[in-house]
């Protein structure tokens, strides 16, 4: 990462400086005084708890400075109206001045995943930096272009939002030469309102891109593929049922921990990948890595050796043996369209299938009808469901009506209980997936159940 004076920094975000720390120089930025790394700059951002309380504790870590709205005492700062704002216009000036390509993601399901595999398939040909783990927000995007280093070719950045407006801004800051986005689905809704306002607060991410971009998008995906949408800027299509497409996928086989396709491109080549992943769903964000691979120049043999390699986040579809179950461990979020392809991995293991599901959050007025629609997909996936959260009887009543027998379906708002009554039903052999929105915590019931004091 390239060390930035505070004089730049000021000039950059338009912040007022005491002169004698104008040389004091910085790598790196984070707002949590808990995860501060000596010599990085601390940001004092005001939310739930007020982040200049921390500002001494931060200092006392090696913050080489804070990044504030006010100073109470005689430290290396950077004194501005609006430190989040002002965190985002550093963060702009640096990825202009790396001047690193810049590929940006974003999607209802999957992006995150996504990413990790573009990244991956990138690292063998450039030197890549990434946004670690869900850093994807106005606060997170800043602080990983900022730790980035100095010698980054290629910057792959996932872009997430609640609201619009939210990527707009996001997309103002990394500026990105290539945009995908993965698919258009039901997540966010509650704020966004439809699907169509889903679709138009992803394409946001367009208006940040110079007019030699080049946009990926999934041609499967009836909202972005719409023929009658003219796409600004030149756009490649990727997809498994749509043969229109620049990049498609055929011949997807799954089985035994492995997933296999051909990627064929219309009078160009074909060549196979083969990815240790569970579940058909994943061809999608392999084929955006392959189109973005192909648009950076990666050889095609270098993207089957580096899909080949690739390994998925954790807590995202982790499949591991515990106590005689085969459990999957995919806590990390949720809406209707994941919960489909999880439940389906589930039901494709060999075994008795139990689904501990927690509730699908920020669904708005689908709320009801979604985590219904999940209980009867649960229904034709499993033999024992378990249902988590205040939604948790409607997934219940999803689940009865389509077959499953009221006495292998129950609901609970009690973890304990939740908890208890999985190690009742639980057998030797079963294969058991864990699966909620994060705000749910899957995690913390797995690790319960797991635990030796049951």
């Amino acid at each position: 990462m390239g060390t930035i004076t505070l004089r730049q920094a000021a000039e950059w975000c338009g912040g007022q400086i005491d002169p004698k720390y104008a040389d004091v120089t910085f790598l790196g930025a984070n707002n949590d005084s808990r995860r501060i790394q000596p010599g990085e700059l601390f940001v004092a951002l005001e939310g739930v708890r007020d982040g200049h309380i921390f500002i001494p504790e931060a200092l006392e870590k090696g913050a080489a400075a804070v990044l504030c709205s006010r100073c109470d005492g005689d430290w290396p700062a950077i004194v501005v109206q609006e430190p989040r704002r002002a965190l985002g216009d550093i963060a702009r000036q640096e990825r202009r001045r790396i001047g690193m390509k810049v590929v940006g993601i974003t999607g209802s399901v999957g992006k995150s995943t996504t990413k990790e595999m573009i990244a991956c398939v990138l690292e063998g040909t450039y030197r890549v930096a990434k946004t670690p783990m869900n850093h994807n927000n106005d606060i997170g995007l800043p602080m990983a272009i900022l730790a980035m280093p100095e010698d980054t070719q290629v910057a792959v950045l996932e872009m997430g939002m609640n609201h619009f407006r939210e990527i707009a801004y996001l997309t103002s800051i990394a500026r990105p030469d290539i945009a995908v986005i993965v698919n258009i689905g039901t997540m966010h809704i509650e704020h966004l309102g439809s699907m169509e306002g889903i679709l138009q607060a992803k394409l946001e991410i367009l208006e940040g891109m110079r007019q030699d971009g080049r946009i990926v998008l999934n041609g499967d995906d009836r909202l972005l593929w719409n023929q009658n949408r003219i796409y600004p800027l030149q756009t490649t299509f990727f997809g498994i049922q749509n043969q229109e497409c620049g990049v498609i996928g055929s011949d997807v086989e799954e089985g035994e921990g492995v997933l296999r396709f051909q990627v064929h491109c219309p009078g160009r080549l074909n060549f196979p990948v083969e990815l240790a992943l569970d579940g058909s769903h994943y061809a999608y964000d392999a084929l955006a890595a392959v189109a973005v691979g192909l648009e950076l120049g990666v050889d095609p043999s270098k993207i089957q050796e580096q899909l080949s390699q690739f390994r998925n986040m954790a807590g995202r579809q982790e499949i591991f043996s515990a106590k005689g179950y085969t459990i999957i461990k995919d806590c990390y979020n949720a809406g209707p369209e994941s919960m489909a392809a999880a439940l389906t991995v589930l039901g494709n293991k060999p075994g008795r299938h139990v689904a501990v599901l927690g509730d699908m959050l920020e669904l708005g007025v689908c709320t009801q009808a979604e985590h219904y629609r999940v209980g009867r997909i649960a229904a034709e996936k499993a033999e024992v469901l378990l249902a988590y959260g205040p939604n948790g009887s409607r997934i219940i009543d999803g689940a009865l009506t389509g077959g499953m027998s009221a006495g292998c379906a129950r609901a609970f708002e009690d973890q304990d209980l939740l908890v208890a009554a999985l190690r009742r039903l639980a057998e030797p052999g079963d294969v058991i997936l864990f699966k909620g929105s994060r705000g749910m915590h899957l995690e913390r019931i797995l690790e319960q159940f797991l635990r030796d004091d049951g």
